[in-house]
């Protein structure tokens, strides 16, 4: 037999190698010996594919959203492989099925991503998209909800110990009903609200004394009092009668000016106090007229203040009260997100007057830290 010469071996071994460094594929035939060889001399020029699957893309490849913070999840694929993929400039890992994420914070407005993905022969694409970030609206309901707490403290008192101070008929009812009107219709919760029901002294203290550990400089404080009060014009002080008050003795009445020091010490934003009680002017004192209110209601808000509105001036005022049926009237049938103290006033006192022989009242509580704001009553949405 014949020997191969040295030209013959050397042809085959150039074959081999040549196959070798096409990156030829080897396969062993399923019903042979022989083995096959796949040779492909076609470059990869293709670069990768990106698809955004989240967030939704339109076909100008923008989208809008009102999240400041979105999660960017994406798919690139490509036969050679993936080298790196990037998101503004940011290398992300992608796992073997070709997903990458990010986290993007946005700006209001327009915001232009751009990603880039490159395959292992270095195949560049580069991919803009657009992201409208509409921020919603802040109001100035959501600031006060966000920040605020609203407290109230309802006194109505109709059962009095001392038989010489008659009982009244009416102002626990009207105490309840305002409870909850202000619940129901108003933020105010539940949690933050006393009511108290033919009150004592210590009990009025008790309650005021609680407020002054609670409430912050955001908060907004609303007390009302329904029940007898007195005026002693010897010393020009003004007094509520709690339930164990003596026509006899001082001893249990609760005097204004004991209101105005608590006032003081409860560092709110706003504190409305209204009053229907015999006298209730009184808080005032030399305080008159009307308030002028043409200023934006978040400026009203920003100022402290202190306002009262009482039943009447320094006279009595009868038991059935045109004042509470009023205002309470006012409050259930208002259909505005922002009701100020001076608006609610002002829309029932012509009602008070017009049926009944009591002049209501309404002004700055004086030497509290009132700077001109006003109470807003903020509705339900």
């Amino acid at each position: 037999m014949r020997k191969p010469g040295k030209t013959k071996w050397l042809s085959i071994l150039i074959i081999v190698v040549l196959m070798w460094g096409n990156e030829s594929a080897f396969c062993q035939d399923a019903k042979s010996n022989f083995v096959k060889f796949r040779i492909s001399n076609i470059p990869d020029t293709e670069p990768p594919a990106i698809k955004v699957m989240s967030p939704g893309l339109s076909e100008d490849k923008s989208c809008q959203t009102s999240t400041r913070e979105i999660v960017l999840i994406g798919e690139v694929t490509d036969k050679s492989g993936v080298k790196f993929v990037s998101v503004n400039d940011d290398v992300r890992s992608v796992n073997e099925a070709g997903i990458f994420t990010t986290r993007l914070a946005l700006n209001p407005g327009e915001n232009t991503i751009l990603l880039i993905a490159a395959d292992s022969k270095d195949n560049l694409v580069e991919q803009s998209i657009r992201i409208y970030y509409n921020p919603p609206i802040v109001t100035l309901a959501d600031k006060i909800v966000e920040s605020t707490k609203y407290y109230g403290l309802i006194i109505g008192i109709d059962t009095y110990q001392d038989p010489n101070l008659p009982d009244l008929d009416n102002p626990i009812s009207d105490a309840e009903k305002l409870y909850n009107t202000l619940k129901s219709k108003y933020t105010f919760d539940e949690g933050n609200m006393m009511i108290l029901r033919n009150a004592k002294r210590t009990d009025i203290v008790s309650a005021l004394d609680y407020l002054a550990n609670m409430v912050t400089p955001n908060d907004n404080l609303l007390i009302f009092y329904a029940g007898h009060g007195n005026w002693d014009e010897r010393a020009d002080v003004g007094y509520w009668l709690p339930s164990d008050a003596s026509m006899s003795s001082s001893a249990n009445w609760f005097r204004n000016s004991a209101l105005v020091d608590y006032l003081k010490l409860i560092n709110s934003k706003h504190t409305l106090l209204i009053t229907d009680a015999c006298f209730a002017g009184s808080i005032f004192k030399s305080r008159a007229g009307f308030p002028q209110q043409d200023r934006a209601y978040e400026v009203l808000y920003g100022l402290t203040s202190r306002k009262a509105m009482t039943s009447g001036t320094l006279t009595e005022v009868p038991d059935r009260s045109s004042f509470t049926k009023y205002l309470l009237e006012r409050l259930n049938e208002n259909e505005d997100i922002y009701l100020s103290s001076w608006e609610l006033f002002n829309s029932f006192r012509i009602a008070v007057i017009n049926n009944s022989d009591a002049l209501p009242q309404y002004g700055e509580i004086q030497y509290v830290g009132d700077q001109g704001g006003d109470f807003i009553f903020l509705r339900k949405r």
